[in-house]
């Protein structure tokens, strides 16, 4: 019994979605029956252009559509072969479950085969995704297909799920349900492998290339040696122009070893017109550095001139900032003004500074003879150590000088014992040279060491300066510090005066009393003690401000305080305050402070107490 292929076609759920498909791959919208689902459909309108159009027509898989977005939905429909029929899957199911994708999968994995199915069968089914390399049937209803490309792969997928049944048999082995997947084999990997590493010798070669050509040119070789480089090389050292060129010549020869007996002459010739090239590269030095001291000069003049001026534009604004014009003026204008007279100012200050600069590098720039002239007694902590580094660039510089002069000597020496034979005029000159340079060289010595001498002087200078300058600064802190205190101590006296409620005045009066007579005693102390009273445990007058901010911080806590919880306070004020030292404090003024403990157990407290007025009736 035959099944005719119109007979089993199924209604489509869907046509316009199938016909959308269908124009995605370029194909005109046909039914199964070969009804163009679109009358008035434009080839041209395809999204997916420059692929060849499928056969609707074809049978088996050349209806399968191309995988599309999630938002359109998939229609799968009922399949023809010649010896099966594909039942597509319900589509309310959820789609099959695939495993991750192995790098350059050719081979997928069917289950689920008719127990009758044969290779003839699965060539027919799965023949029309692509060419097939190889299948690998076992005897357990499955098998494994390769494909010769990648892509045909996902072709196979939307196999999965399809029922299969043999011509119109109903026997239960001659039906069952297809499950594709994805399979892992190690000639896909291999193949994959082989075509990365292609593609990174490619890739390799394509940057080499590039590196290649954006290569800078390497520099022309340079020729060996011969009688006729030799000539216009000498040519070409004597120009100045060419000479840069033709010294790196001569030094790449006389690195090759070139230089033999034959050719010395003609080499030190070459050298010795490099050698003369060094007066005229002296003389360009002192051309520019003297065209340097001009435009220094001239810049200075133009700022001091530039300087000037904004003076003047400041005295403007000042002069209309005063009442007698200021009246006159709007609240706009006047706004205006203080903002352009803000602006004139800071670039009048910015300009005065540059100069200022420049004529502080001048002063150190100045010979010996003009620091000698400036007063010492009078020299301010800057002015010290702009001199101070004055004087170390002038020892460098004759530290320079002196080696120069060595240098020379040594040289004259060197062509004395080479020219011994006749004691010419030359040798006269030369002796007299010598003896000068040796009297120079005397007299650089003893300036050297006079210099290190005053610059030892001027360090000590400023560095007692500097200790004298922090001593007076340590002093006005701790003055600061003292007023300060007396001022905390007398706030927080008339704080607790007025939120005693239980006759805090008296209290209040007491203690200050107490604070007073120990701020009395400790400056008769520091004024001459006397021979009859013993010592007192307080020792300054910072330690007798201290007695009585705590006494009168533990007056308003009656049940104590710790030792932390008075540190805290006290560095409020001060903190440079230890505890060690407060602690030391308290326990020299047993009739004054009682330390006690509180609480039980883990709870256990120690508190300081003010006793002041039942240790006065003891004492």
């Amino acid at each position: 019994m035959t099944m005719d292929s119109n007979s089993m076609t199924m209604p489509m759920s869907d046509p316009n979605a199938w016909a959308t498909a269908m124009n995605n791959l370029g194909m005109p919208p046909i039914g199964m029956t070969g009804q163009q689902l679109m009358p008035d459909f434009d080839p041209n309108l395809g999204m997916m252009a420059g692929i060849t159009p499928l056969n609707p027509m074809m049978p088996g898989l050349g209806m399968v559509p191309a995988p599309l977005s999630q938002d359109v939905p998939l229609v799968k429909e009922i399949i023809h072969c010649k010896s099966c029929t594909l039942f597509p899957p319900n589509p309310n199911l959820p789609p099959p479950a695939t495993r991750e994708r192995p790098p350059g999968c050719k081979t997928v994995f069917v289950g689920g085969l008719p127990e009758n199915a044969t290779e003839q069968l699965i060539m027919e089914v799965f023949g029309q995704c692509g060419d097939i390399t190889a299948i690998r049937k076992s005897k357990k209803n499955f098998c494994h297909i390769r494909f010769a490309e990648e892509f045909t792969v996902d072709k196979a997928l939307f196999l999965s799920g399809y029922r299969v049944r043999l011509g119109s048999s109903t026997d239960k082995k001659d039906t069952g349900r297809l499950h594709v997947d994805f399979a892992q084999a190690r000639d896909d990997l291999y193949e994959w492998e082989c075509r990365q590493r292609m593609l990174a010798r490619e890739e390799r070669h394509r940057r080499k290339m590039e590196e290649d050509r954006l290569r800078p040119p390497s520099p022309p070789p340079i020729v060996h040696y011969s009688e006729h480089e030799c000539s216009q090389l000498g040519d070409k050292i004597k120009d100045d122009g060419k000479f840069p060129e033709a010294v790196r010549v001569l030094l790449t020869w006389l690195e090759r070893g070139e230089v033999n007996r034959r050719n010395a002459n003609n080499f030190y010739s070459m050298i010795q017109s490099s050698n003369g090239h060094i007066r005229r590269l002296t003389s360009e030095k002192s051309q520019h550095e003297k065209e340097m001291e001009e435009a220094k000069d001239k810049f200075k003049t133009a700022l001091a001139g530039i300087v000037a001026q904004f003076e003047q534009i400041v005295s403007v604004f000042q002069a209309a900032s005063k009442q007698k014009a200021w009246d006159h003026f709007s609240k706009a204008q006047r706004k205006n003004l203080d903002m352009w007279r803000k602006q004139a100012e800071e670039i009048r200050n910015m300009h005065n500074e540059q100069l200022m600069g420049i004529r502080r590098e001048e002063e150190m720039e100045m010979s010996d003879d003009d620091m000698e002239d400036a007063p010492d007694s009078k020299d301010s902590e800057d002015s010290g150590v702009s001199q101070a580094e004055a004087l170390k660039e002038e020892n460098d510089s004759l530290r320079c000088q002196l080696d120069a002069y060595r240098n020379e000597v040594e040289l004259l020496k060197q062509e004395q014992g080479k020219n011994q034979p006749i004691r010419s005029e030359e040798d006269n000159t030369h002796s007299q040279q010598l003896s000068f340079l040796q009297q120079a060289l005397q007299g650089m010595q003893k300036q050297l060491l006079k210099m290190r001498e005053e610059l030892k002087q001027r360090e000590a200078e400023l560095e007692k300066s500097l200790e004298d300058k922090q001593q007076l600064k340590n002093q006005v802190q701790n003055l600061k510090e003292g007023l300060q205190n007396l001022q905390n101590t007398h706030a927080m006296q008339l704080e607790m005066s007025k939120q005693d409620d239980r006759g805090g005045e008296e209290s209040a009066n007491q203690t200050s009393e107490a604070t007073v007579s120990t701020v009395v005693s400790c400056s008769q102390e520091k004024e001459g003690p006397t021979e009859k009273n013993p010592p007192s445990p307080v020792h300054s007058e910072r330690e007798a401000l201290l007695v009585g901010i705590i006494s009168t911080f533990l007056h308003v806590h009656p049940f104590g305080a710790s030792i932390e919880y008075i540190c805290s306070y006290l560095q409020r004020l001060d903190t440079k305050i230890n505890p060690s030292e407060v602690e030391a404090l308290l326990s020299r003024l047993p009739c004054t402070f009682r330390q006690e403990l509180t609480g039980v157990g883990a709870s256990l407290e120690k508190r300081w107490n003010f006793c002041g007025f039942q240790g006065i009736k003891s004492t």
